[in-house]
C-alpha cells in the first residue's frame, strides 16, 4: 500500500464519482502495468476505494476484505468438486479480491498517505495468494481426477515457483530503487506507458488468470489455457531477470 500521489481530502458535498474522478488524477504510474491490472483493476478498484472512503472504512480494513475474498477463491478450490458454478464463483471472488487489492492503496491516498505497517500488510496478503492459488489447484487437480497425465500436477507447482520468485523480485527491484534513489515503477508518474506493452505482457497479469477460473469447472478449457499462462509466466521471469539484473548493476554502489 504505496501512499503515492495524494489525493485531495474529501470536500462537502462530493459524491462517489466525484471521488472516483479525483482519484484518476492522482493515479499512480502505470509503468510496467499488463493491461487488466491497468484498464480493469485499476478503475474497478478506484470505484471501491471511492465507496470504502464514503463508508468510512480503512485501507487496512479493505486489505482484509480483499484476502478474505481471495481466500474463499482459493477454499473453494481445494475443498470443491470442479463444476461451471464453482468455477464462476472463484474467478468472482478472485477478481473482487484484486480489486480490492488496488482500492486498499487508493483508500490510502485518499486518506493522506499509506503507512509501513499498511503497505507491509498488503504486500503479505499478496505474497500468500501468489503461492496458495497454486497450489489449491494442484490439490484439486490430485483430490478430483481433474488431470488424466500426472505430469500435468507438475504446472501448478512450477506455476507457484514462478509467481513467488517474479513477486520476490519485483518487490526486490522496488526497495533496492528506493534505496538508491532511483525513481520506482509507482513513482513514475510522468512517464507514458504504450497500450502495446500492456497487452504484450497481458499473459502475466494476476487479473487475466484470475478471470480464467471461470473455466476451472470445464477441465479441457481450463487445463490447456492455465498452462499456456504458466509458460508466459516462466518466459516473462527468464526474460525480466536479465533486464533487471542489468538495472541492478547500474545502481549507484
Amino acid at each position: 500500500m504505496t501512499a503515492g500521489t495524494q489525493a485531495a481530502p474529501l470536500v462537502a458535498h462530493e459524491t462517489v464519482a466525484d471521488t472516483v474522478r479525483r482519484l484518476s488524477a492522482a493515479q499512480k504510474g502505470a509503468t510496467g502495468a499488463p493491461a487488466y491490472s491497468r484498464f480493469v483493476n485499476r478503475p474497478l478498484g478506484r470505484l471501491f476505494a471511492a465507496l470504502a472512503f464514503h463508508a468510512g472504512l480503512t485501507p487496512n480494513a479493505v486489505t482484509a476484505l480483499s484476502a478474505a475474498s481471495t481466500a474463499t477463491g482459493i477454499a473453494l478450490l481445494a475443498l470443491v468438486s470442479p463444476s461451471v458454478p464453482m468455477g464462476v464463483a472463484v474467478a468472482a471472488c478472485l477478481v473482487v479480491g484484486y480489486a480490492l487489492d488496488a482500492a486498499d492503496g487508493q483508500l490510502a491516498r485518499l486518506r493522506g498517505g499509506g503507512s509501513p505497517a499498511g503497505e507491509w500488510l498488503d504486500h503479505m496478503v499478496d505474497a500468500a495468494k501468489a503461492s496458495s492459488l497454486h497450489l489449491a489447484v494442484l490439490i484439486s487437480f490430485y483430490r478430483f481426477g481433474t488431470v488424466d497425465a500426472e505430469w500435468l500436477l507438475l504446472v501448478p507447482l512450477g506455476y507457484c515457483v514462478i509467481d513467488a520468485v517474479t513477486f520476490f523480485g519485483t518487490m526486490l527491484n522496488e526497495a533496492l530503487r528506493a534505496q538508491h534513489g532511483v525513481a520506482t515503477r509507482a513513482q513514475r508518474t510522468a512517464q507514458r506507458v504504450g497500450v502495446r506493452r500492456s497487452l504484450l505482457t497481458l499473459p502475466t497479469d494476476y487479473g487475466l488468470l484470475a478471470c480464467v477460473f471461470v473455466l476451472f469447472g470445464v477441465p479441457s478449457l481450463f487445463v490447456p489455457v492455465y498452462t499456456v499462462l504458466f509458460l508466459a509466466a516462466a518466459a516473462f521471469l527468464a526474460l525480466a531477470s536479465v533486464k533487471w539484473y542489468s538495472e541492478m548493476r547500474r545502481l549507484p554502489a
